[in-house]
């Protein structure tokens, strides 16, 4: 079996399948119709669909309009979309230790340049689950486990805490927390862009 190297550009067909990807995933997260979607970005519904299916070799001038339309950055319609949940367990993860005292650091998330984080503790007992709506493009969610058990992140694939998991999802896509303990407790981050 060969390797492409790490830093090869990707094939024609595989930056069509990004596009057709990235655009029905955006206008999915926008509510859109195709027919919508077409009309506020000035083209004809048979071109988005065709796009959408992969079929489609969309210009710079037509993704800059449906980016446009759907209120993202060109990029957003441009570049892989990349696994956006990450699972640290508790113990688990990169820490630097104090010389001077009993003391641990470990750095989960840094804060991406630009973006707003606000801090949230949640309590929640076991019943139904908290299932969320996407929220505003770009939107991730944080998460630390305090006590008890929870099922929380993406809708279609939540995973179980325990105390002192960290988890990061994506905001901007259905998400849930159900609490499997009593007296669950954590602490949430929102980041907005």
């Amino acid at each position: 079996m060969t390797h492409s190297p790490a830093n090869a550009a990707p094939s024609p067909a595989g930056v069509i399948q990004t596009i057709a990807s990235a655009v029905r995933r955006e206008r999915e997260r926008a509510g859109l119709t195709l027919t919508e979607l077409a009309r506020r970005a000035g083209l004809a519904k048979s071109t988005l669909s065709q796009l959408e299916s992969g079929s489609g070799n969309p210009s710079v001038e037509t993704l800059w309009a449906l980016g446009m339309a759907l209120g993202v950055p060109f990029s957003r319609l441009v570049e892989p979309d990349a696994p956006r949940t990450r699972l640290i367990r508790a113990g688990q993860g990169p820490a630097t230790r104090s010389q001077e005292s009993d003391y641990t650091a470990a750095l989960l998330a840094s804060c991406p340049p630009g973006a707003r984080r606000d801090l949230y503790r949640i309590t929640a007992e076991p019943g139904p689950p908290l299932d969320s709506r996407p929220h505003q493009a770009g939107t991730v969610e944080h998460v630390v486990l305090s006590t008890g058990r929870a099922l929380a992140g993406p809708a279609e694939s939540p995973v179980e805490l325990h105390p002192g998991d960290y988890l990061t999802y994506p905001g901007d896509a259905p998400h849930t927390f159900a609490a499997l303990s009593p007296g669950t407790t954590a602490v949430f981050a929102m980041e907005h862009p």
